[in-house]
């Protein structure tokens, strides 16, 4: 399929921006962020580069899994705003070329949402079988696998009825039944109502927990009901997306897109959690095998899919897919520290703290947004926060965005005993890091990272292109072209704190063939046999475009 066909498939060359509202900006100096705060920020993110912006739960929740848990699926907290100052949201992003995309979390909802009051008051009530329930008692010793340590088991009696509610997370947090045909409809008018307000997709929360059916329910195949949801979907939205966070190995992960190659209609994208894991043992051991061994391991997608790209999220940096040896790595090399770890499986702490060296930080960004596929930031990313380590478990990454070095970062004028959460204390604290300043510094990380936005929007076969690891000497580095009908892009990233010395050759390209850095202004011949000589930096980067005799594209 060409590029010039696909108008719908926007999401394919995207620069996807996740954020909280809650700890983006605070408009009323209540001490949280809310919906106005952020429609005064869009301008801000458009000369970021974000071309979609992915909004976490803003539903009305009691707030004790960070929003996760939902009293409301079709409501807006009003701590946060109203449904008019979520349109302007909406609208203003839409008129600077933005999409918005929104959190779908129907694994579960709060044990205090209506279905689940109404199912609790009696075992007749027509919201009962909303949910899963168990006549006898579980079994001793059951383990909560999403939150060890933190939630027990995946059963809770409820007493009115004798009966146990199943909960995949936390016990505030019952299962939908989706099994059920009643609460499939009911999904599908929340799906309906977000997209008749002018948002563009959905990030669907914790997939593969949506698809297991309650004990007992025999469904041939319950990927029938993501095909179904898709269905639905594109019926009502040609553009509209899910991207589904599925962590799973890649044998796996295919079978949430549809199938193989030739085959889609479930997830329009899904995170490469494997990919992510594979990096960050490569940056612990300065080798790109790991990483290497999993992008050439990935599933070949059809044209309608693709793999999101990311280094941190909102949750803990899991390494759940790595070896117990490989894990420890890591641990050791990046979370030296008990406190910086949760789970067993997993890091609390942003990308700058871990890697430290400014060089190895902007390698690594530099290199997610030349792997084959979409990039995802999490908010801060661009001026290089930190994490609060005070700040228990997952949350300690969830801190207000650092807006300047006034008080509060100037997320707020709230007391800072309001805030929702206090921001980093040490050489990570906003009189260090914040967005005024580095607007100001032509050097800085957002200016770095508004350049990597710049060039990756003009190269749409980073989104597109089929990936060829290149052949070179030098253990240390990773070279790798994408190529698309448009044309074809080669990327070269130094994992290690020395320079080197590397060689490469791009076969079958024609005589007068250069490669014109993009980062740069150097053009770089290939010799008579396509031989390419570069000299790397210590952690050093390179973007490099194949341009061909008589190529007018614009570089």
């Amino acid at each position: 399929m060409k590029i010039t066909d696909t108008s719908d498939l926007w999401w394919k060359t995207a620069v996807i921006y996740c954020l909280d509202v809650e700890t983006f900006l605070d408009s009323d100096g209540d001490g949280a962020g809310d919906l106005q705060g952020l429609a005064q920020r869009i301008d801000y993110l458009s000369q970021v580069g974000v071309t979609c912006l992915w909004l976490m739960p803003f539903y009305p929740t009691p707030d004790r899994d960070d929003g996760y848990d939902i009293t409301d699926f079709y409501g807006v907290d009003p701590r946060l705003g109203t449904h008019g100052d979520l349109v302007e949201v909406i609208r203003t992003a839409n008129d600077r070329g933005m999409r918005v995309i929104v959190d779908l979390v129907v694994n579960h909802t709060s044990d205090r949402h209506p279905w689940f009051r109404a199912a609790k008051r009696s075992v007749n009530s027509r919201y009962r079988d909303y949910y899963v329930w168990r006549d006898d008692a579980p079994p001793k010793g059951q383990k909560n696998a999403v939150f060890p340590g933190e939630a027990n088991g995946i059963w809770t009696r409820e007493d009115t009825s004798g009966q146990w509610y199943q909960h995949s997370f936390y016990e505030h947090q019952p299962d939908l039944n989706v099994a059920n045909p009643r609460v499939r409809d009911e999904l599908a008018r929340v799906i309906g109502f977000w997209l008749q307000l002018g948002i563009s997709g959905f990030r669907v929360d914790a997939v593969p927990f949506f698809l297991e059916m309650p004990p007992g329910v025999d469904i041939a195949d319950p990927h029938d009901l993501l095909r179904d949801i898709r269905r639905f979907l594109q019926r009502r939205s040609s553009e509209a997306i899910m991207l589904g966070e599925v962590n799973l190995p890649y044998e796996q992960q295919v079978e949430y897109f549809g199938g193989g190659s030739d085959a889609a209609g479930e997830l329009s994208m899904q995170f490469d959690f494997v990919g992510m894991q594979a990096f960050y043992l490569s940056l612990a051991r300065s080798d790109p095998a790991p990483l290497i061994a999993a992008l050439t391991s990935r599933p070949t997608l059809p044209p309608e899919a693709q793999w999101a790209n990311f280094l941190r999220n909102h949750d803990e940096l899991t390494l759940d897919k790595l070896s117990e040896d490989e894990r420890q790595e890591v641990f050791d090399a990046f979370a030296p520290d008990e406190r910086q770890r949760v789970f067993g499986r997993g890091i609390t702490r942003r990308l700058p703290p871990m890697l430290g060296d400014p060089r190895r930080i902007r390698m690594a960004y530099s290199l997610l947004f030349t792997l084959p596929g979409t990039p995802v930031l999490f908010y801060g990313e661009e001026i290089g926060m930190g994490e609060n380590i005070d700040i228990p478990g997952r949350e300690a990454v969830r801190t207000p965005m650092q807006w300047s070095a006034d008080r509060n970062g100037g997320f707020s004028e709230a007391a800072p005993s309001r805030l929702v959460a206090a921001p980093p204390g040490d050489g990570f604290a906003p009189e260090h890091v914040n967005v005024a300043a580095q607007l100001e510094d032509r050097e800085s990380l957002l200016h770095f990272f508004r350049d990597l936005t710049a060039r990756y929007r003009i190269s749409p076969e980073l989104g597109w292109g089929e990936l060829e690891v290149l052949d070179q000497p030098v253990p240390g580095i990773l070279a790798h072209s994408l190529s698309a009908d448009v044309g074809r892009m080669l990327a070269v990233h130094n994992f290690a704190d020395v320079p080197a010395s590397t060689s490469f050759v791009l076969a079958d390209e024609p005589e007068g063939t250069c490669l014109v850095d993009l980062l740069g202004a150097e053009r770089i011949p290939l010799d008579g046999r396509g031989r390419v000589d570069l000299e790397m930096p210590a952690y050093g980067y390179r973007w490099l475009r194949v341009s061909r005799p008589g190529d007018r594209r614009v570089t």
